[in-house]
């Protein structure tokens, strides 16, 4: 009898320490997929992605160049008024020395002199300065903008699978074909 007892506390003794062995590596598998503060981490299976999308107008800048005429004007003194002018005064000297004599000689070869100059500096229409106008070519630039509608992905919606029941969520990101899900346990009330 006493061999019996032996073999049943043995057998006892083993059947705890398998249960407590069992134990412990449930605690183990529980411990591994859970936080600090007791829920667990399980992957689910995506069924369906659809992304969020959001048209925007982008706007562009846009350089346009062209070539125009530009004018502009060159002034410098009249070089042919004073030709005239000297011209003038000889000839007139020359006139005026044929009239009188003596005196009067002189006298009507300086009257000659100075109407003959006067009459030449007169008789130009053009302006003392000489204008002179001029075309060039000219570069121009301007900045325009163009705007067009591009399409932008915000979101993704994602249904996913989970113990046979379907739920949905809203993702910056497509997960794949598995999502990583927070199972958490609480007490019912």
């Amino acid at each position: 009898m006493k061999t019996k007892s032996r073999i049943a506390n043995v057998t006892r003794l083993a059947l705890a320490s398998l249960v407590l062995v069992a134990g412990q590596g449930n605690a183990a598998d529980y411990a591994s997929n859970s936080t600090r503060q007791g829920a667990a981490y399980d992957y689910a299976k995506v069924i369906e992605v659809t992304p969020v999308v959001r048209y925007v107008t982008v706007t562009t800048p846009v350089k346009e160049c062209w070539e125009e005429a530009a004018y502009y004007t060159r002034t410098r003194p009249d070089t042919g008024r004073v030709g005239k002018t000297l011209f003038g005064a000889i000839v007139g000297g020359v006139i005026g020395h044929q009239f009188g004599s003596g005196r009067g000689n002189d006298a009507a070869t300086i009257a000659g002199s100075l109407m003959g100059a006067a009459l030449a500096n007169g008789s130009s229409n053009r302006p003392y300065y000489q204008t002179t106008e001029y075309e060039r070519p000219v570069r121009r630039c301007e900045t325009n903008y163009r705007s067009h509608q591009e399409e932008r992905i915000d979101s993704y919606d994602v249904l996913y699978r989970y113990h046979g029941h379907n739920y949905t969520t809203r993702m910056p990101y497509d997960p794949g074909k598995r999502l990583k899900i927070r199972v958490g346990v609480r007490p019912a009330r």
